[in-house]
């Protein structure tokens, strides 16, 4: 058959995009898609057809190549279920996600669908913090929960100021540690081990002295106490109105609730590998329009460079409003990541997600106080939903206890509090092992735990 003649550039203009309009994108993009196999052109723009019989050409491509995926997949090489206070267990969802949509290993950060992918993330960072304030600021920059503190100390406060902190374990050690790097004074109100600051005492202490800012870590990952957060911003705005109320939700957010407007926070820092259920990697924040405001009023510069919100500020405005924008490097899969599991988690009622977590760690301090353990917050109401610390009995060390339920398909961690590091241990109960029904990781933990505490038991009687 002779060579048809060359078509003029407008007819191949529609050929081609009746072909795109017809084709989903990844057809287009597939080397042996029938179309693209089919016709071929010859060194002057002919168009030579295959000889391929035509009732063929308008059968449906089959595409072999790239299956869809399952809603529902369980690719994790088997491994010991992860229970500690984070990272924790991660939905199969959430991993596939880092690898961009299971095709290319990265992307620009600067393009288009990854610009509109974060901006997705910081819009969905809104409703998971329950912000609708336009003045209010997520950030997500690389790095660990601890830049949050970092971001705090150099953006909100300047070298000489006053800070409060409220210890209820380990981060508050650590949180004052990184204000006196930044040269920013920081006081401590400390509560006995398993407790927490009370009210009276907080206001005594904002009655004495004008601080700046007042932290409060929500759950203290060392002791599982938990801070009452509603009554207290309350307590500020009514005694020291000016003082920023700054919030460590490192091991709260995502499994406790937060109500960034209604609870006039200042500013909530977290990180990604925990309740919020993605890989270690990000740090979070969600900063009030009045912190953002007393950032601009500084007197002096930010005391970081790679924290500074003098270069990031923009940069999260830009990304939000689908703007590519650059100062550091972000990690695309991680984004990915953490998209993936902001809308795994706001396709249902965030009260939903919190009364799952109540209900689980429920189940958990029953069967430690059934087992004839205690736990290191004792008060009911001093009780974090997403992780509980528990004392060993009387003799029995977590060298003891951890290698054996590591033996039988669980991870617990350690003490971490230094006073009392080798008399207690920790269990996480958050994200996917407890939203998940069919996940056994609680249960298992559980009749785990018995069965180890009755051997070690055993073994020394």
């Amino acid at each position: 058959m002779a060579p048809t003649s060359r078509a003029s550039a407008s007819d191949r203009l529609n050929q081609i995009t009746k072909h795109i309009d017809s084709k989903p994108f990844l057809e287009l993009n597939t080397p042996f898609s029938t179309e693209r196999s089919a016709r071929f052109e010859d060194e002057r723009g002919n168009t030579i057809k295959r000889h391929t019989p035509p009732a063929k050409k308008a059968e449906p491509p089959v595409q072999k190549q790239v299956p869809e995926p399952p809603k529902k997949m369980s690719q994790q090489a088997p491994h010991p279920a992860l229970l500690i206070p984070g990272p924790i267990e991660f939905d199969d969802e959430v991993l596939t996600s880092m690898s961009h949509y299971r095709q290319v290993s990265s992307e620009s950060h600067v393009g288009q669908p990854f610009v509109n992918c974060f901006s997705e993330v910081l819009q969905n960072l809104r409703k998971l913090f329950q912000t609708t304030d336009p003045a209010s600021q997520p950030f997500v920059i690389s790095g660990s929960g601890t830049l949050g503190w970092d971001q705090v100390a150099a953006n909100l406060v300047e070298p000489g100021d006053e800070v409060l902190v409220l210890h209820t374990g380990y981060f508050a050690d650590s949180f004052t540690d990184c204000f006196e790097t930044y040269g920013v004074k920081a006081m401590q109100l400390k509560a006995p081990i398993g407790d927490r600051p009370q009210l009276d005492e907080v206001e005594k202490a904002l009655k004495e002295k004008n601080y700046k800012a007042i932290t409060v870590t929500h759950v203290d990952t060392s002791t599982g106490v938990l801070s009452e957060i509603k009554a207290l911003s309350e307590l500020v705005h009514r005694v020291s109105p000016e003082t920023l109320v700054i919030v460590d939700g490192v091991c709260s957010v995502g499994s406790e609730e937060i109500r960034f407007d209604d609870w006039k926070l200042d500013a909530v820092l977290t990180a990604s590998q925990k309740g919020i259920g993605c890989p270690a990697g990000l740090s979070i924040m969600m900063v009030s329009g009045r912190a953002i405001e007393r950032f601009k009023a500084r007197k002096t510069r930010p005391t970081s460079y790679f924290g500074s919100w003098k270069n990031w500020l923009p940069i999260m405005q830009n990304y939000e409003a689908k703007k590519a924008s650059y100062f550091a490097t972000p990690s695309p899969q991680l984004i990915h990541a953490l998209d993936t599991s902001l809308k795994q988690i706001l396709s249902r009622p965030l009260d939903q997600r919190f009364a799952d977590h109540k209900a689980a760690s429920q189940k958990v301090k029953k069967a430690v106080a059934d087992l004839g353990l205690k736990q290191l917050a004792s008060k009911p109401e001093n009780q974090a939903n997403g992780m509980t610390a528990i004392y060993l009995p009387e003799g029995i060390t977590p060298p003891e206890v951890l290698p054996t339920l590591l033996k039988k398909g669980v991870i617990f961690a350690g003490g971490l509090h230094k006073e009392i590091a080798t008399k207690y241990i920790r269990f996480g109960h958050m994200g996917v092992s407890v939203t998940d029904s069919s996940r056994p990781d609680i249960t298992r933990a559980i009749e785990s735990l018995k069965d180890v505490i009755v051997e070690v038991q055993k073994n020394k009687s």
